[in-house]
């Protein structure tokens, strides 16, 4: 069965992604991280940090 996160877990996962992104030799190494330390899919934090980029105007 999925896990459901809170909207605040979710705005910190990508929060974290988007600090720490200049630590990591790239983007997905900085998503894995982050969700390996929180216990999330990395998967789910990867769609989480597109979702905020598209809502942001930062896609493409």
């Amino acid at each position: 069965m999925p896990v459901r996160y809170g909207k605040s877990v979710r705005e910190k996962a990508v929060r974290l992604v988007r600090e720490h992104a200049a630590d990591y030799p790239s983007e997905h190494a900085a998503v894995t991280a982050v969700s390996g330390r929180l216990g999330m899919s990395a998967e789910a934090l990867r769609g989480w940090v597109r979702r905020a980029e598209t809502d942001a105007g930062d896609d493409m």
